[in-house]
């Protein structure tokens, strides 16, 4: 189904307009998808993307400005996030030892056991492109997105 047929339209304008409407449904379709598989875990995407930071920090734990600037799509609410994370026993925040006046958080047992066992299905919608794209298409899509993001504002 091309662009024409999804947004059920004949005119999309100039191919400027083509390529942004269709990296907009593309990153809506991937988006959802991911949501799909957090859903079933009772996360949100972004809840899952806070937890995948912590456990690259873990034990450490990372400041809310740290995780900010980790997050694939950062949110204003990080302090909220994290509160719930908290409350379901995933994360824990604590004093930073450097500065006591600066709060961390930290992934808990629970949290990296829920990813452990989010694993195979986080693998499995990792892999969804491999069935439609060759390597060398996701790695040119791979450099055509971060040269996107990297230059244009």
């Amino acid at each position: 189904m091309g662009l024409k047929e999804k947004l059920h339209s004949e005119k999309i304008g100039g191919i400027e307009k083509e390529a942004v409407l269709n990296l907009l449904v593309a990153s809506n379709f991937v988006k959802a998808a991911y949501e799909e598989v957090c859903n079933k875990y009772d996360l949100t995407g972004s809840q899952y993307n806070v937890l995948r930071i912590l456990r690259g920090t873990y034990p450490d734990g990372y400041p809310r400005c740290d995780i900010i600037a980790r997050m694939i799509d950062p949110s204003p609410d990080v302090t909220r996030l994290i509160d719930r994370l908290e409350k379901i026993n995933l994360v824990e925040r604590f004093a930073s030892i450097e500065d006591r006046r600066l709060s961390k958080a930290r992934i808990t047992q629970k949290g990296l056991d829920l990813l452990k066992k989010m694993n195979k299905d986080i693998e499995k919608f990792d892999g969804m492109l491999s069935s439609t794209l060759s390597k060398e298409e996701m790695k040119k899509l791979s450099e055509i997105c971060e040269k996107i993001y990297a230059e244009v504002r």
